[in-house]
């Protein structure tokens, strides 16, 4: 607990109450924007109802942020030195304008449907605040190792999920519920996809658990690693097998949904393990720094269980908010495998978009056609790619994790969701350029983000070093003002794009329309 009489002035005991409420606040916006993140497939192909799925996926983030890893102290102390500030208010300064930033950037990109990532934000606002300050604490080389392990987290997902996927998809094709083919490829395909979930998420994302650490030593080195690796495979193929001999047409219809499930609840365990980072760190780190009243000593105490449960189930709450079920919608729909989908996009994209697709070819698409589900949904994905955009989001998100590296949620899966549905050739037909059109959009504001990121929370930063209360005050006055304009402007553009989806889609209906006015 805090001794409020050991606080030293009235900026200190205000730093308290903004980092705390800050906190709480960040954490929900962190959940809104990456809900598309853990449920996107699952909700895609229509196995869960939305909120069922937020649900079941909330528990494991909570589960994950319990234990999570240390992530957490990297992006505590890791992208700058506090103790080369020289001042608590100085550190305080910067944990501050980092969450005045954080949440409004959040905030806007969730209201107009944008995942972004998170993770990113928070370098780039680190790395703003902290040059905006005092540039010489900022530690360029575990910075770089961040941004490095990002980038290479979106090529490995990408790359992983196309050969996955295509690999799948050719001995599948659509027969993802025809028993006679899951005897002959679902053991290996399932068994596979397992085995590579509990590799990653129980040996790697969970690293520090102790019956791990004891399997890990019994093992000790890569070569046993590997040999354990293809003994799960193994078992779970000729597990997977045995139940569909035995269960027959019931096994085959619940063989790839269940898969999905389960890799949804990996990918949400390793989300609490890494995201928690994005959110919780700058005001636990404010919390101790103001509780043992030393930077020295607050980078080095380590953060209580129930802090990080509390932030765990804050993410859960963020998660059923309207703007994240637009994150979700707008995610799923830039890989839907259907002809017409709700989405925006600047003609500039969906130019340069045309132009990419004229050398597609005129191969066929291999995804199977869009249908309804028996509940009268619209299904976007059909549970094969489901399970491999879960499972490879999961595998990447939890070796990060294990080597301490912060990355993207929202990168990794977006890059498994757009390779796996190139792999399905779904650019092939419908809506093609305005899906790849949004992918480009996507990406583009991602790297807006980090520079929007970097220079806004350096002003914040120095305003609220200099101005002290005033400073946090009229920055926050600021953030509630942008945001009242952002949820304005982003309602009259969700009503627009809904208009000129459904005009795509009917246009005998429009025409019509025309002719009697």
């Amino acid at each position: 607990m805090i001794n409020l009489s050991a606080l030293e002035g009235s900026f200190q005991v205000a730093c308290l109450v903004v980092a705390v409420v800050l906190l709480l606040w960040d954490t929900v916006e962190v959940g809104r924007n990456d809900a598309a993140n853990l449920v996107n497939a699952v909700f895609g192909a229509r196995i869960m109802p939305r909120r069922k799925a937020i649900a079941l996926a909330g528990i494991a983030v909570v589960a994950g942020a319990v234990l999570s890893s240390d992530v957490v102290d990297t992006a505590r102390k890791g992208i700058f030195d506090p103790t080369g500030l020289g001042t608590i208010e100085a550190a305080l300064s910067i944990y501050i304008s980092v969450y005045i930033v954080d949440t409004v950037l959040l905030y806007g990109y969730s209201a107009f449907g944008m995942p972004v990532s998170t993770t990113a934000c928070l370098v780039f606002e680190l790395l703003g605040a902290a040059m905006a300050i005092n540039i010489s604490t900022v530690q360029w080389s575990n910075a770089g190792r961040v941004i490095m392990g990002i980038f290479c987290s979106i090529i490995l997902s990408g790359f992983a999920a196309f050969l996955i996927q295509r690999a799948v998809r050719g001995a599948i094709r659509e027969r993802t519920t025809h028993l006679a083919t899951l005897l002959l490829h679902g053991g290996w395909i399932g068994g596979g996809l397992a085995a590579g979930l509990c590799y990653f998420l129980l040996l790697k994302g969970m690293k520090n658990v102790a019956i791990v650490k004891q399997f890990k030593a019994a093992v000790a080195d890569d070569v046993g690693m590997g040999v354990a690796f293809f003994f799960l495979w193994g078992i779970f193929a000729i597990g997977i097998h045995f139940l569909l001999v035995i269960y027959r047409k019931k096994a085959a219809k619940l063989l790839f949904p269940v898969l999905a499930v389960l890799g949804m609840i990996a990918m949400s365990f390793a989300f609490g393990q890494n995201d928690l980072a994005n959110c919780a760190s700058p005001g636990l780190a404010s919390i101790t720094l103001l509780r043992e009243q030393s930077v020295e000593i607050a980078t080095k105490v380590g953060i209580e269980w129930w802090m990080l449960l509390g932030c765990g189930l804050l993410l859960c709450a963020g998660m059923f908010t309207q703007n994240a079920e637009r994150v979700t919608k707008a995610a799923v729909s830039a890989g839907s495998m259907g002809d017409h989908v709700t989405l925006w996009a600047p003609r500039w994209c969906v130019r340069l978009a045309g132009k990419l697709l004229s050398y597609r070819g005129d191969a066929p698409a291999l995804a199977p056609r869009q249908v309804v589900s028996p509940a009268g949904k619209t299904m976007h994905y059909d549970s094969l790619r489901a399970c491999v955009i879960m499972s490879v989001s999961a595998s990447v998100i939890a070796t990060a994790s294990s080597l301490g590296l912060p990355v993207s949620t929202t990168y990794v899966a977006f890059a498994a969701v757009v390779a796996t549905g190139m792999a399905d050739r779904i650019f092939q037909r419908g809506d093609a350029e305005l899906k790849l059109g949004r992918s480009i959009w996507v990406v583009t504001s991602w790297l807006a983000s980090a520079v929007i990121a970097a220079s806004a929370t350096a002003v914040v930063a120095l305003i609220v070093y200099n101005l002290e209360i005033f400073g946090m005050a009229a920055c926050i006055l600021v953030n509630l003002l942008i945001r009242r304009v952002l949820k304005k402007r982003a309602d009259a553009h969700e009503k627009h794009v809904r208009e000129a989806a459904f005009e795509r889609t009917y246009p005998d209906a429009f025409a019509l329309e025309d002719e009697t006015v």
